[in-house]
């Protein structure tokens, strides 16, 4: 099997099909024709750039038990990786804090990209196999129905002005926690998937593109058909080593949601945490 991932135009009359076979071949799928603007991401990266760029990100540090407000440099390392990531990061909760200048951008991007992750959702419910949705504890969209626990994380790589150690890049090989993460195209290339090889692929990323991709949340209440894909961000070259944004919202049951058997999704969330140091 190839590793081929599909653009998907979000309009088209086939898109759940092919959306959902891409998802099963590769564990990504890149989206098209979205109600999210390239002048909306644009304008939400610039924005949050001066919040990046202020002292002020400091009055809002991250509270260890809600997980929302900022990160500093290097507060994360990928499962199992020794250096931490060469990011910064704020994360965005229903019910956590948003800088006031940023909040009303901030929020409508928030109840889009979960908008639109929801209807992906309601996608791969319709055309998965049969054998494959009668694993499912519930129906998928209805695992998001009333979660508070989409988190939408605003991402900045700083500028790698002096070579890093060896083994430090923005962000190591991993694979992510929840069911499916809807990814508004990086300021800069840099996203990269791992076929099950062992090989690379650039994730396309121009303007406007949205790349959606499984977690190991999807992966493991599928018993495996949909693959949580390993990925990761590659430091740039010496010659563009400016500044990157991205954008992930990662959605995320409801914390009773029953995963597999003796696995709810929160007791699966906060396993994760802990391995990669967001708690103790």
């Amino acid at each position: 099997m190839g590793f081929d991932i599909q653009t998907v135009s979000y309009t088209s009359s086939d898109a759940p099909a092919a959306f959902t076979r891409s998802l099963r071949e590769t564990g990504f799928a890149v989206l098209t024709d979205h109600p999210v603007g390239p002048e909306r991401i644009a304008k939400a990266y610039s924005q949050w750039g001066r919040f990046f760029d202020s002292e002020a990100k400091h009055d809002y540090l991250a509270n260890p038990e809600t997980q929302d407000g900022y990160f500093p440099f290097r507060s994360e390392n990928a499962k199992n990786a020794k250096a931490k990531d060469l990011k910064e990061f704020y994360h965005v909760y229903p019910e956590g804090r948003v800088p006031h200048d940023l909040e009303a951008l901030t929020r409508a991007l928030y109840d889009d990209l979960v908008e639109i992750g929801a209807t992906l959702l309601e996608w791969v419910q319709e055309t998965a196999p049969a054998e494959v949705t009668a694993r499912f504890s519930e129906p998928l969209p209805q695992m998001l129905a009333g979660s508070k626990q989409n988190l939408f994380r605003i991402l900045h790589y700083p500028p790698l002005d002096e070579p890093p150690e060896p083994g430090a890049v923005r962000a190591a090989a991993h694979g992510d926690i929840n069911l499916i993460t809807v990814l508004l195209a990086g300021s800069a290339p840099g996203l990269e998937a791992r076929d099950t090889a062992g090989n690379w692929h650039s994730v396309p990323c121009d303007p406007g593109m949205i790349a959606i991709n499984c977690g190991d949340m999807l992966e493991m209440a599928s018993g495996g058909y949909f693959p949580s894909t390993v990925h990761r961000v590659v430091n740039p070259e010496k010659t563009e080593s400016g500044a990157r944004f991205s954008m992930p919202m990662f959605l995320h049951p409801r914390p009773e949601v029953v995963l597999k058997q003796g696995v709810t999704a929160d007791s699966f969330l906060q396993e994760r945490l802990r391995e990669i140091g967001l708690k103790s």
